[in-house]
């Protein structure tokens, strides 16, 4: 597997980079690497990067972006927060990446069984962790149709709030970044969001 260069990254539409993206999940989920020399990659990027992807997910230890969908050094910009959820930071971090750096592609993930989204659903406050959770929160009131457990007990209540909180995280990249909306809107990045089953590491992506 070659290293991207600015030449092989331009050639890439944000259509064929989700198809980049579901061919690495497909690998790794057949217990398959493409065949790449990280060493040699690390001295190929070292005078620049010229990643086709930025992926936002959770900081949960099974779902590093780079082994889910078996990419390289040099591949992905990987945005790691509980919860997949945004803040100016992380909006100016996507900003550098499709603006400046050429990535095609933004993909917003979340996962099964979130810990972060469980929190959320039990209204937990503890330190700094009350500030992030509250970001999850309107997700917790979009979910309608559970009405009598809507705890983290609910593991189908947990799964809705946690989709209903990616598609919001897409949404709100939209809104609160009127750089990318225009690059999407034009045509010169794409933005989509998935979700990760944990059990057999399988991505779904969701239709846009």
């Amino acid at each position: 597997m070659k290293t991207l260069n600015k030449e092989t990254q331009a050639a890439i539409t944000p259509l064929m980079a989700i198809e980049i993206l579901k061919e690495g999940n497909k690998r790794f989920m057949n217990n398959l690497k493409a065949n790449r020399n990280l060493l040699e990659q690390a001295n190929e990027t070292s005078d620049g990067q010229h990643p086709f992807a930025v992926i936002l997910s959770c900081i949960d230890s099974r779902t590093s972006a780079e082994l889910i969908f078996d990419q390289g050094l040099g591949d992905i910009f990987s945005v790691r927060i509980a919860g997949n959820i945004i803040n100016e930071d992380i909006l100016g971090s996507m900003e550098f990446a499709c603006k400046v750096a050429g990535s095609k592609i933004i993909v917003v993930l979340g996962h099964s069984k979130c810990g972060a989204v469980k929190g959320a659903c039990d209204h937990v406050e503890m330190g700094n962790l009350t500030a992030l959770l509250s970001k999850i929160q309107p997700a917790v009131f979009d979910e309608k149709s559970e009405t009598v457990n809507r705890s983290s007990s609910n593991a189908e209540f947990v799964e809705k709030v946690a989709s209903i909180n990616v598609k919001r995280t897409v949404n709100s990249i939209m809104e609160r970044s009127p750089i990318l909306k225009e690059m999407i809107q034009s045509g010169e990045i794409g933005i989509i969001g998935g979700m990760q089953n944990i059990a057999d590491g399988e991505v779904t992506f969701y239709p846009n």
